[in-house]
């Protein structure tokens, strides 16, 4: 009975790392750590990419080798994410479709508001930080403004990005589902959880796989010797990547969710140009949600720093 309670708690904690991952902004890593859960992760991932458990597995000791790997920890925990992505997926989808410069302003202030928390954890900043950040910050701007608005829809992308976003799903602090945005295949991936697109899927996963198995032991290599110029740079492209959540960047979208029979100019729009097209501009809705962002990481903070203090 203890066994089945633990692996029901294990799940919900999986479920609300799964639920961050869904929404850019926040970070399913930095939920790993507010619910206890992030070094047992990372432990069972390093034993999964051990020589030493798959010899145990090879060798006829499936049992030891599933315990060496906390097998029934990582499966509670992955059908804790998988109920949640899928479950949210579809709530997601139809708030970007009808309601798009609120969905947005809510992802803004989630991002805003982690990237300030994050920044304010590594204070002071020296001279050697602040060009760090704003390296970070050139990077995130440059690729958010030159990035095309439709990338390619191929097997091999989909490996990459899978590739990548799983391997930003694990650093506290960075969101998989905004590097999903900043490679143009947020609302492509949801609408194929929603349709169930099987192939899609499975291409994606694939490459999650792969990012794993490639990039985990050398993310934290990085942090391990690296750490704060590497969270640095990585706070700073978070922070020059809000051009590309700005709420009213995406004429196209408003015109569609307002019924407006246009043709909407792609890429970044202005007050102007929305008001022009004859388009409700939703400001005061937009703070509202901006507003909500921000004290949803401010909660997310304190829960976490409440966590962190119980636990010394």
């Amino acid at each position: 009975m203890k066994s089945a309670e633990s692996s029901f708690v294990t799940a919900i904690k999986g479920y609300l790392i799964g639920a961050a991952n869904v929404v850019p902004g926040v970070s399913g890593g930095t939920f790993a750590l507010i619910t206890g859960v992030f070094q047992r992760i990372i432990d069972s991932l390093n034993a999964v990419l051990s020589i030493k458990s798959w010899k145990l597995l090879f060798s006829g000791r499936g049992r030891e080798f599933w315990k060496a790997i906390d097998g029934g920890f990582l499966l509670a925990l992955a059908v804790g994410i998988l109920v949640s992505v899928f479950t949210l997926a579809r709530l997601i989808t139809f708030t970007l479709a009808n309601y798009p410069v609120e969905t947005w302003a809510l992802f803004f202030g989630l991002i805003l508001a982690s990237a300030w928390y994050m920044f304010a954890d590594l204070r002071p900043l020296r001279p050697k930080d602040i060009a760090f950040a704003l390296a970070g910050v050139a990077a995130g701007v440059v690729i958010c403004t030159l990035s095309p608005a439709r990338t390619p829809d191929s097997p091999w992308f989909l490996l990459v990005c899978g590739a990548v976003a799983v391997s930003s799903m694990i650093l506290p602090g960075l969101s998989g589902s905004l590097v999903l945005v900043l490679m143009s295949k947020y609302e492509f991936i949801l609408n194929a959880v929603n349709s169930f697109d099987l192939p899609v899927l499975l291409y994606f996963a694939a490459g999650c796989v792969a990012g794993i198995l490639a990039f985990s032991k050398f993310l934290h290599w990085l942090m391990a010797r690296h750490e704060r110029p590497t969270m640095i740079v990585l706070l700073g492209f978070v922070t020059g990547s809000l051009v590309k959540v700005w709420p009213w960047s995406n004429a196209e979208a408003i015109a569609a969710s307002q019924g407006v029979a246009i043709e909407a100019p792609k890429g970044l729009a202005s007050f102007g140009t929305l008001s022009g097209l004859g388009l409700e501009l939703h400001i005061l809705p937009a703070i509202l949600w901006c507003a909500a962002g921000i004290g949803a990481v401010i909660l997310i903070e304190s829960l976490s720093r409440r966590s962190k203090n119980q636990s010394k």
